[in-house]
């Protein structure tokens, strides 16, 4: 949980903070714009790290015929990465 969060719950458990749907527009700028900023960061790193290994056991699955099969069985357990 993030300081942010803490501090919010603590404010608002306390009576001390208001909602952030009540601050005002130039408060909730300063205080989302960085967290999405840092969210952007890490999703682009994440993704970035998961394409390294090619397409997971899932999407090598799917490929295997095209379209929709409910029937469809899971993926092996050898064909699995790392298994």
């Amino acid at each position: 949980m993030s300081w942010l969060t803490s501090d919010q719950i603590l404010e608002n458990a306390t009576g001390v903070g208001a909602p952030p749907s009540t601050w005002p527009r130039r408060e909730l700028v300063v205080d989302v714009l960085p967290q999405d900023r840092l969210r952007l960061r890490h999703g682009i790193g994440d993704d970035a790290v998961a394409a390294r290994g090619g397409p997971g056991p899932g999407l090598r699955h799917a490929g295997l015929r095209a379209g929709r099969h409910p029937a469809a069985a899971p993926v092996r357990r050898a064909d699995a990465f790392g298994r």
